[in-house]
């Protein structure tokens, strides 16, 4: 088998793929753990959380994990949950697959493409959480159709979470914010939750990530909850 992560990679996404190198020992975790924890290939058909691991009470689901810290550290405070992760940054997927390996994480499912393909093969109200943590903010106007949160995407969100089932939406970007309340708030199915007066107020469950304490957006982060009505 290839060594070379980029192999792994079968869809285009506008996010960067790679940015630098990726370290000798995450590369060949490509090869040696990525096969075992590699969520199947969703355009091959429906990708049934029940079946990724048939012992968890819940599938969450979380897009963009960056470097894997938030996820990683999900996954080990909540066994008894599957939690698929999507990223196209091969050099996240790979500090993913680094934390997999040191933490001996049983429940974590990869997937190292965009995460509208799994979305889109998931079954109806097959999920129990969703998590869309500092997305790529595309924040200029031009640039805004290629942001991940859209009404159809929305829409489908909807359709895989179970009755009761939340969604959680973090940015440091105030235009984003503003953009993604607009849109799950017109969504049908979906109603918000949490503290709806402080926007800055992180829940209790978040994990800060070294990205989120670069600071890197305009904002102090702000945190969206919604939850699925039946």
């Amino acid at each position: 088998m290839s060594s070379d992560p980029a192999d792994h990679r079968p869809l285009r996404t506008f996010g960067r793929i790679k940015s630098r190198p990726i370290k000798p020992r995450q590369a060949a975790l490509f090869d040696t753990l990525l096969p075992s924890v590699a969520v199947p290939d969703p355009r091959a058909g429906p990708v049934d959380p029940r079946a990724l691991m048939p012992q968890a009470t819940e599938a969450w689901l979380e897009i963009g994990f960056g470097g894997g810290e938030h996820l990683a550290a999900q996954a080990e405070r909540n066994p008894q949950a599957v939690i698929i992760g999507c990223e196209p940054f091969l050099n996240g997927v790979g500090s993913l697959l680094r934390h997999i390996d040191e933490r001996g994480l049983k429940n974590v499912r990869v997937h190292a493409d965009d995460a509208r393909a799994v979305v889109d093969a998931l079954p109806d109200a097959s999920l129990d959480r969703v998590l869309i943590l500092f997305p790529d903010p595309w924040h200029k106007a031009r640039h805004n159709k290629r942001r991940l949160v859209q009404d159809e995407f929305a829409g489908e969100l909807v359709r895989v979470l179970k009755p009761g089932g939340a969604l959680r939406f973090a940015t440091d970007w105030a235009d984003y914010a503003d953009w993604a309340l607009e849109r799950f708030a017109r969504t049908p199915g979906l109603e918000r939750i949490g503290d709806v007066e402080d926007w800055h107020a992180a829940p209790a469950d978040h994990v800060v990530t070294r990205y989120e304490e670069k600071k890197l957006g305009d904002v102090a982060p702000i945190f969206l909850e919604f939850r699925r009505v039946a």
